[in-house]
């Protein structure tokens, strides 16, 4: 996965886990266990990689904005 992870470094992604739901950020660093997220609020959260079970880019509409509504 960390591997895998390292694709999306800067990048806005929603990381779906199994303990919280989903988090949104853009990836800021990959480490050996953790992902590092910057949130638009300027807040930094670190997520633990053995509790993910899903990680994606986050979807944009066709005039290149962030999408509101996710229905997965």
């Amino acid at each position: 996965m960390k591997e895998l992870a390292k694709e999306f470094i800067g990048k806005d992604c929603i990381i779906y886990t199994v303990t919280e739901g989903q988090v949104m950020g853009k990836v800021a660093q990959v480490g050996e266990s953790a992902v590092l997220l910057e949130r638009d609020d300027g807040s930094r959260e670190a997520v633990n990689l053995d509790l993910v079970v899903r990680l994606r880019e986050h979807p944009v509409g066709k005039n290149g904005k962030k999408k509101s509504a996710i229905f997965d």
